[in-house]
């Protein structure tokens, strides 16, 4: 007989979120809530819960060096620095970022693209390259002082004034920024863009700066993610890496990533789980949700019927 799964984590987007989607609010979540522990709340946010599953050294999450090692398989040894196309749309008052990463954007779109771009980024000491047809390095030399960078996700609709670099730092990578700009705005590959009713690859955005960990461990056996960050950790930690689309793994202790995915796929692997764990397939279920909630549901737990199952609240 084969092995059967012992544990699986979930990692869930925060608890209004999913509070406010009805058949979220009323899945097995409900009842999970209801009837199984509450623990502890952590500290919100998406890098705690990586952080809960993989151990590895350093202050930050070295999104840059982890991304390249999945792309390139080159990362080791050097710092690397992503610099994404993006999209930045200006208005009366100041310009935006409105996208970042995947602009839709061909391969040859993207080689046409970076070719005026790298002599200006050569030329600085940071040697640029399209890897893919959305995420784009910088590698940096050994020892640059870097200044902090926003993330995406944090710039995002957001005035571009309030999450640029800052500092003496920073100057040296805004005024690459605006050069960026300059050289991208009127590109041909834009014009045909604007064009056709597609957005423009018409900035560059800088994050995720870091070193490759030497190591990074972790517990689990296997990982069902679509997240690049992630997936790239669990192959460094040698971890059976999976697609959420894939079937589930089979054995041992199972991390699924669902904190940045659809309501749909997050009720698929909420109905799976709840199945695997009436039919003995699980022994125990852990609840981690992006806003800091922490949950513990064994199967034993679905005889508290004293316990009464309401939809998911946002309060």
């Amino acid at each position: 007989m084969a092995p059967l799964t012992m544990t699986w984590t979930l990692t869930l987007p925060p608890w209004r979120h999913l509070a406010a989607d009805a058949r979220l609010a009323t899945s097995p979540l409900a009842r999970w809530r209801a009837r199984g522990d509450c623990l502890p709340d952590a500290m919100p946010g998406r890098e705690c819960l990586i952080r809960d599953i993989f151990l590895f050294a350093g202050a930050s999450l070295p999104i840059a060096a982890l991304t390249r090692e999945l792309d390139a398989g080159d990362a080791a040894g050097s710092l690397w620095l992503r610099a994404d196309p993006a999209y930045v749309r200006a208005d009366m008052v100041t310009a935006r970022l409105m996208a970042c990463g995947e602009l839709g954007l061909t391969r040859e779109e993207c080689d046409a693209l970076v070719q005026p771009l790298r002599p200006l980024f050569g030329d600085a000491g940071f040697p640029l390259e399209a890897t893919t047809t959305s995420r784009w390095y910088l590698r940096c030399p050994p020892g640059a002082q870097l200044p902090t960078f926003a993330t995406p996700d944090e710039a995002l609709g957001a005035d571009l004034g309030d999450h640029l670099p800052s500092g003496d730092v920073g100057r040296r990578w805004r005024s690459l920024f605006t050069e960026a700009q300059v050289l991208l705005h009127n590109h041909p590959v834009n014009r045909q863009r604007i064009a056709r009713g597609q957005v423009p690859a018409n900035a560059l955005w800088f994050w995720g700066a870091g070193l490759l960990p030497e190591w990074v461990k972790s517990s689990v056996t296997a990982v069902h993610s679509d997240d690049e960050v992630v997936r790239a950790l669990a192959q460094r930690a040698g971890v059976e890496v999976r697609m959420l689309a894939d079937a589930p793994a089979g054995e041992g202790e199972v991390f699924v990533d669902l904190a940045t995915t659809r309501a749909d796929t997050i009720t698929t692997w909420i109905e799976r789980a709840d199945a695997a764990l009436a039919t003995k397939r699980t022994a125990t279920l852990q609840l981690m949700f992006e806003s800091g909630e922490r949950w513990h549901v064994t199967r034993g737990q679905r005889w508290r019927f004293w316990r009464r199952v309401r939809p998911l609240s946002a309060a």
